[in-house]
């Protein structure tokens, strides 16, 4: 038996957003009275109060912190199933592809001109995220496929296929103590300042906040940081900078990832083009 409604639980999820029955209200066009005897049908079909109320303060209870963590789940799935059902009756649809800039290795091109060979081969939309939502494009429907960076990408929920192996480097100014060596170990990179990634987990050192390569590189060249990144991210070396191979950091790969429950004759295609441009890669390369 399902216990809430989508509409009841996006009227659930609006007060703990705004933890304000107004603000609530006004974001979805309903009435105060209206909303507040919804979310106290809510607390009575589930048994459990969902917040603390009084004339000047709303908070959310365990139970309410549960559902709105999982209520944001929900919601994302019956959003993205819909946008699937729509794109998968249309067909005209195109394939979309989400990359952060500079992202793909240069394998973008050969890619894209290997699946325009297929029979089935649709336009492809190339759409740019942010630093770190790339996983988020493909989950909640955005996107189709995309070009992530393991390990530093969340994996979890998406298929994926390594298209590419990079080794890590660190990117100095040329005239860094370590910028003549041939090879770094992580080691005698301690206590230089690293960057402090804007929204990425994990991505927090003692160097300036930067939200992408080209303000990372920018900083490194007026010296107030270093970096370690996949190499295919920084190459060619831009002037007055430096690319040293870091020996001990594992390297990173550039897969091509979609949700593990697609299997879109849309999406299928375009991953085993990838895969034929992958593997004709590693022939030649034996050879």
């Amino acid at each position: 038996m399902v216990e809430l409604e989508t509409r009841e639980l996006e009227y659930f999820m609006a007060v703990a957003d705004e933890l304000h029955f107004g603000r609530a209200a006004v974001r979805l066009s309903i009435a105060q009275p209206a909303l507040s005897k919804a979310i106290r049908r809510i607390e009575t079909r589930l048994g459990v109060p969902l917040f603390v109320r009084s004339s000047r303060h709303v908070e959310l209870t365990p139970g309410g912190e549960a559902l709105q963590e999982h209520g944001r789940h929900a919601l994302n799935a019956v959003s993205a199933a819909v946008r699937s059902a729509r794109r998968a009756g249309d067909p005209q649809t195109h394939l979309r592809l989400v990359l952060k800039p500079g992202g793909d290795a240069g394998l973008l091109s050969p890619m894209l001109a290997e699946y325009a060979h297929r029979p089935d081969a649709r336009r492809v939309d190339i759409l740019f995220s942010g630093p770190a939502d790339r996983a988020d494009f493909l989950l909640d429907g955005r996107a189709d496929v995309g070009l992530l960076y393991a390990p530093f990408d969340p994996l979890d929920g998406l298929a994926h296929e390594t298209v590419h192996t990079d080794d890590r480097v660190a990117i100095l100014p040329s005239w860094h103590r370590l910028a003549g060596r041939t090879s770094v170990r992580l080691s005698d990179l301690d206590g230089e300042p690293l960057p402090r990634w804007k929204g990425v987990p994990g991505g927090d050192g003692t160097g300036p906040e930067v939200v992408d390569v080209i303000q990372l590189l920018q900083m490194i060249g007026v010296g107030r940081m270093i970096g370690v990144l996949p190499r295919s991210l920084v190459e060619p070396v831009a002037g007055g900078l430096v690319c040293v191979p870091v020996t001990d950091a594992p390297p990173s790969r550039l897969v091509l990832a979609w949700k593990e429950q697609d299997r879109r004759p849309l999406v299928a295609s375009f991953v085993a083009a990838a895969l034929s441009l992958r593997d004709s890669a590693a022939v030649h390369s034996a050879g």
